[in-house]
């Protein structure tokens, strides 16, 4: 049976309700890891380097706009030069041949062994942190003496201790978190925008 108006209504307040506790326990909790983060990444463009970003599903997504916001800009408030940023989400021919060669938890690993340089950033977005996938893209930037960031969700799962600066949205909710990294992802590029421009 459908929801009622008033249910709907009523649904609508509660989940707002709860998306707005999560966003102010972000801002208490991860203040400082957010402008970590930031201030990192500014550093590694800032000596020549680039950001690889991965993700998953909704995150993949997001690993894309990210990458859009550093390379084209974020408002036209500020026009800048192109940040060097790279999304591992978004070349369909190369994650499909890797996940048929060597399998699908490869398909970030690969590509970072091959566009990875010493200096560089591997930035993963990741809801519950355990993605195979993700987690093995992690263990080969490591490897290659590349700086690891991420936006990770509940208490961080596999992959809190394989990283550099993670920002952990403390929530179960796939959803509320990943609407917490969108905002983060906007508060990063402004952040390294200030830090390369002023």
């Amino acid at each position: 049976m459908s929801l009622t108006n008033t249910e709907r209504i009523s649904l609508l307040r509660k989940k707002s309700d709860e998306a707005l506790e999560l966003r102010r326990h972000v801002i208490e909790d991860q203040s400082r890891a957010i402008s970590e983060l930031a201030a990192r990444m500014a550093a590694v463009i800032g000596a020549g380097k680039k950001i690889l970003v991965c993700g998953n599903g909704g995150s993949a997504a997001d690993s894309s706009h990210l990458v859009t916001e550093l390379v084209v800009r974020l408002s036209a408030e500020r026009n800048r030069t192109a940040l060097p940023a790279l999304s591992l989400s978004a070349d369909s021919s190369v994650l499909t041949a890797v996940g048929n060669d060597y399998g699908y938890d490869r398909i970030f690993a690969r590509q970072v062994e091959a566009l990875g340089v010493k200096g560089d950033m591997l930035l993963v977005l990741s809801t519950s942190g355990n993605s195979e996938n993700v987690v093995k893209a992690v263990e080969c930037a490591t490897k290659q003496s590349l700086i690891t960031g991420a936006l990770l969700g509940g208490v961080g799962g596999a992959l809190k201790g394989k990283i550099d600066n993670a920002v952990i949205i403390p929530s179960e909710s796939t959803q509320r978190i990943q609407e917490e990294h969108k905002f983060i992802i906007h508060l990063l590029v402004e952040l390294i925008e200030s830090d390369l421009f002023g």
